[in-house]
């Protein structure tokens, strides 16, 4: 007896792993100037940005003011 997402065996068995998935293979590059990594770097610079106004608020001094400090 075979379904759309399954087959079951003899002696009642259910197969679920019968019928293979198709297969993707992706031919661009993963690497260089890809969307991903430019999503990435932006919301990584967006995160330090908000992270230096942060600073600036709750020590009152900018980054160079707040390093020199040290």
């Amino acid at each position: 007896m075979t379904s759309r997402t399954y087959i079951i065996e003899e002696g009642n068995r259910l197969n679920n792993y019968a019928i293979e998935p198709k297969m993707y293979v992706e031919q661009s590059q993963g690497f260089g100037f890809t969307e991903y990594a430019e999503m990435l770097n932006g919301r990584l610079a967006m995160i330090g940005f908000v992270s230096l106004i942060l600073l600036e608020v709750f020590t009152g001094h900018g980054l160079i003011g707040w390093l020199t400090r040290l």
